[in-house]
């Protein structure tokens, strides 16, 4: 398999991942506004803790879909430029973690809390870990970035 084939099939996975980034942050999105409605009307009638660990979801998963929009808006400011390859793979990673994070997390908390299925719960600690190695790499993307660019300015000195 030649290079510009192996280029080719990797720009058509990532064309068709990104599309179903933005597909999930629809999803999500939507979910979390009309949950969100939901909740501040009929919400108000559940006990306490449940009240907590719901609020709790739908803020880390909104917040977490805001993140996944900021990253989707990265990586389409970043296609097709030059020497970003290590960048993009990270912002990708770091979707990854975050759509990861709200389907382990948000996800599992909404489903123990209204189906009362519990032993599910045990899956929240990896969706919160999820959650924190998408910002690890958007840091570590930000600092390739950094170091990229500080060699190109070297480099026309």
């Amino acid at each position: 398999m030649s290079t510009s084939n192996v280029n080719n099939s990797k720009s058509n996975f990532y064309t068709i991942y990104l599309t179903g980034i933005l597909i999930f942050i629809g999803i999500s999105g939507c979910f979390s506004v009309l949950f969100g409605a939901w909740f501040a009307h009929a919400g108000v009638n559940l006990p306490n803790e449940v009240q907590s660990r719901l609020a709790n979801a739908l803020q880390y998963q909104f917040f977490h879909t805001l993140a996944l929009f900021a990253v989707a808006v990265w990586l389409q400011t970043l296609t097709g430029k030059r020497n970003a390859a290590k960048v993009i793979n990270l912002l990708y990673l770091s979707a990854t973690f975050f759509i990861v994070g709200i389907l382990f997390f948000s996800s599992v908390l909404y489903i123990k809390t209204f189906f009362d299925y519990t032993i599910i719960g045990k899956i929240v600690p990896f969706g919160g870990m999820s959650f924190a190695l998408g910002w690890l790499c958007i840091s570590w993307a930000g600092i390739n970035r950094a170091v990229k660019n500080s060699s190109t300015v070297q480099d026309r000195l």
